[in-house]
């Protein structure tokens, strides 16, 4: 597997060119590859915390982490993505694994959370998240409520 450059970035860090990259990424994914048009631009991406995955040059992974302000404390996970030409290769794991190492140094007090797609909670569970609500639709693709209990 090719060198792996980790970023972590506040959105007012990312330059234009980043944001756009990094948009582009997640709708090349989740809107062109899944086919589901939902509004991406959910208000959200300005509060939170944006891992980038690097290989080559290239947007390899990404990930955004959400501290949430209201009570209880809680940190959302979202717009896990991989690149198709790296899966299979251990990288949604790598992500997963920085992600809650951060959620433990800045954030220990919190619960964190995610929205699974229903085919991936085998993952998830590996990393001690759990089912916390019936299987919903976001925008044609069903998912679930995880959570992982602070420990």
């Amino acid at each position: 597997m090719p060198e792996i450059a980790t970023e972590w970035q506040r959105f007012e860090q990312l330059s234009a060119g980043k944001l756009y990259e990094l948009l582009r990424f997640r709708q090349g994914i989740f809107v062109v590859e899944q086919g589901s048009p939902y509004p991406d631009l959910d208000g959200l991406d300005q509060s939170a915390w944006h891992l980038l995955f690097r290989s080559e040059d290239e947007l390899a992974g990404y990930l955004r982490l959400m501290p949430m302000l209201d009570p209880p404390p809680l940190v959302q996970i979202g717009r896990v993505a991989v690149a198709s030409s790296m899966r299979s290769r251990g990288l949604g794991r790598r992500l997963m694994k920085q992600a809650l190492r951060f959620c433990r140094e800045r954030y220990p007090d919190h619960e964190i959370e995610l929205g699974a797609q229903r085919h991936l909670v085998p993952f998830y569970e590996e990393f001690g998240f759990a089912v916390a609500s019936e299987p919903y639709d976001d925008f044609g693709v069903v998912h679930v409520k995880m959570v992982k209990s602070r420990s």
